[in-house]
């Protein structure tokens, strides 16, 4: 019988605990403890950030994983956030509700199959391009549909009070972002200097930090955040575009 190498095995390990966390979700959406639903879809993220990240750190990159990897991307990101946010409230405008959650979910799908394709090409070709994805990651936009819930349990919820049929149309828009043209930033891909890296650490704890103390408002920071970075990434690789391609 052929031994499974641990360098591979581990990734795959915290990959496969990060789509229980995700199911997990959905088991308190169920219930209707939303709280407790999105903090398993954020578990589940540290997760999805964790596992390649590991796999190339101990050179336990596999092909079996990266498959894993994008369909457990598929269910925490698309199938669980279309779900929680189709119980939490889109069952309110009855059919399309419905038709709405799985718009999102097969934007997901579709989102992930192009990434599937595009970081394959981008490596072969090795240019700046790897720098940036195609359209909104599935993480990020499981963020951004999620993030009217989020900002609902937090204390912005008093001047940030977004009607049912907004958050409808947000979750339209969010999936479009997905399956679009737009380029945004691969945090995944950036290098950075070892001087930065002691910030860069000093910066990660403070965050978990706020996560820990503040969850939904941290969490709502970070959507806004990233939501100013996309159409900066868009000037940025319009840029770079112009620069390489003379």
């Amino acid at each position: 019988m052929k031994k499974i190498d641990f360098r591979v095995a581990l990734p795959n390990l915290i990959t496969i605990l990060g789509l229980c966390l995700g199911l997990n979700s959905l088991k308190h959406a169920f219930e209707g403890d939303f709280e407790k639903a999105l903090i398993f879809v954020v578990l589940a993220s540290i997760l999805d950030a964790l596992d390649g990240r590991i796999a190339r750190l101990i050179k336990g990159t596999s092909k079996f994983g990266a498959e894993l990897d994008s369909l457990t991307d598929f269910v925490n990101f698309g199938v669980c956030p279309g779900i929680i946010m189709y119980l939490w409230i889109l069952n309110g405008f009855g059919f399309y509700g419905w038709l709405v959650s799985l718009i999102f979910v097969v934007a997901c799908c579709l989102r992930l199959a192009r990434f599937n394709l595009d970081i394959s090409e981008k490596i072969e070709k090795n240019n700046w391009k790897v720098n940036f994805f195609t359209g909104v990651p599935a993480p990020a936009a499981a963020g951004l549909a999620l993030l009217p819930m989020i900002i609902s349990f937090s204390n912005f919820n008093q001047v940030l009070q977004i009607e049912p049929i907004v958050i409808l149309f947000i979750v339209v828009l969010v999936s479009f972002l997905m399956i679009s043209k737009i380029p945004t930033y691969a945090v995944k891909q950036i290098r950075i200097s070892r001087s930065v890296f002691i910030l860069i650490a000093l910066s990660t704890v403070l965050f978990f930090g706020f996560l820990f103390k503040n969850t939904f408002e941290t969490l709502t920071i970070i959507g806004f955040v990233y939501l100013f970075s996309i159409p900066v990434s868009l000037i940025h690789y319009l840029n770079l575009n112009k620069k390489y391609e003379k």
